[in-house]
């Protein structure tokens, strides 16, 4: 790994992930997370705020960038709830089976090297009564969108670390094992029509 992808993009990504932007997506994902949570991409902790004492008796959060979970260790100080942040991927989570009431994904799943293995990974440790909650960029529905997505995804992977625009997100999920229960979608307000076609909701394990 060179120094731009180990200390800069690291950093860049954490800046533009925690802008306004993405507050109230934020806010409304986690609200809706309950009981023992595991977050895939943790970053530098920009759900933690959210999180309501309540509702969440813990949250465990994946992280692989050193620098991201330094920065979220700050802000875990703060967080409402207990946080634990591990060192690993999300393709191979070195947690127990079944022990997780929400699992949780925020601008991740357009990431991971292989979401296949995330996706299993996710649902082996998903209690069976538990839920996902997603909130998820990906391909858009219009035609001429998706053909610049579809031709800018390889330069844009390079330069945003492995950042995939044109990913189908609900296509994944249900590949993956699971039932989507309900789901909003749209262009995000503030972004590029290239960026900004968001998937949001939850489901269960089928």
């Amino acid at each position: 790994m060179n120094l731009y992808d180990r200390y800069c993009l690291p950093c860049l990504i954490n800046l533009v992930c925690g802008s306004a932007l993405f507050h109230d997506l934020r806010a409304k994902a986690v609200g809706r997370a309950e009981g023992r949570v595991l977050e895939i991409g943790m970053g530098g902790g920009q759900n933690l705020p959210f999180y309501a004492a309540d509702k969440v008796g813990c949250v465990c959060g994946i992280e692989p960038s050193a620098l991201l979970r330094g920065k979220a260790a700050e802000v875990a100080r703060s967080c409402a709830v207990p946080v634990e942040i591990v060192d690993a991927v999300a393709e191979k989570l070195p947690l127990e089976s079944g022990s997780f009431d929400t699992v949780l994904f925020t601008f991740t799943l357009c990431t991971v090297t292989e979401w296949e293995a995330t996706l299993q990974e996710a649902r082996r440790v998903l209690k069976p009564e538990g839920r996902i909650i997603f909130c998820e960029h990906g391909i858009a529905p219009d035609p001429s969108c998706r053909k610049w997505q579809n031709r800018l995804n390889p330069l844009w992977k390079r330069v945003s670390g492995g950042c995939n625009l044109n990913r189908p997100i609900p296509q994944l999920l249900e590949e993956g094992g699971f039932r989507i229960e309900g789901m909003t979608t749209g262009y995000f307000e503030g972004a590029p029509k290239l960026l900004g076609y968001l998937y949001e909701g939850t489901g269960t394990k089928r």
